[in-house]
């Protein structure tokens, strides 16, 4: 087993047994810009036929970071190098920092992971040719992934809105955080790079639920 599932493991084992003790805390961590992609745009992108591969899976059962990379371009600029994570989805969706949306000259727009309705646009490019998104540019809310076993022992239901509290130097308190649960979630907070370098936040990191 690698390094980092043998920690996570360790992680999880910790939460559950403080959660018993009633000390309710959750691993946090960063994600960084990334992109989720359909069958279509992989195809545009990559070429017909082309199958994502994977690169190292993800905390989250079943999902992977590929080893696919696209460049993202906006009215001011571009980003590139951008990893696409899988397994592909039913739309695109792109999902960036509020200072990556600078760089890109986007307006940013917050939204829940897979719900991008009335966000903005721009253009996604690959190896083997372009997208333009009408929209998908996202900066995606702060959240909880809980399997269902989780979210019970946890007195907490899929849509509840918690505050979580990161400790050290630079103390925050994260508020609006939605729970996410149900199959394919495991325990964990998902906040973007800028808001884990304000707090500095390194994954694994344990945060206590404010009731």
């Amino acid at each position: 087993m690698e390094k980092g599932c043998v920690q996570r493991a360790v992680t999880l084992q910790i939460c559950t047994k403080m959660a018993k003790e009633g000390t309710y805390v959750i691993p946090g961590a960063s994600s960084a810009r990334h992109a989720h992609l359909c069958r279509k745009d992989v195809e545009t992108l990559f070429g017909a036929g082309y199958q994502l591969t994977e690169f190292k899976a993800l905390t989250q059962p079943g999902q992977f970071a590929a080893n696919e990379k696209i460049t993202l371009k906006g009215p001011r600029g571009e980003l590139s190098g951008v990893r696409i994570l899988g397994p592909e989805r039913k739309a695109s969706q792109i999902e960036i920092s509020i200072t990556d949306s600078f760089k890109l000259g986007i307006k940013p727009a917050l939204r829940m992971s897979g719900h991008p309705e009335g966000s903005p646009g721009g253009t996604i490019i690959g190896p083997k040719g372009s997208v333009e998104l009408n929209e998908g540019f996202i900066i995606s809310a702060r959240h909880v992934h809980m399997s269902d076993e989780e979210a019970a022992a946890y007195g907490l239901k899929n849509g509840d809105v918690i505050s979580l509290k990161k400790g050290g130097e630079r103390e925050t308190v994260f508020g609006n955080v939605v729970v996410r649960c149900g199959d394919g979630h495991s325990l964990e907070l998902h906040i973007d790079t800028d808001e884990a370098n304000a707090a500095m936040l390194r994954n694994g990191d344990l945060l206590e639920v404010i009731r």
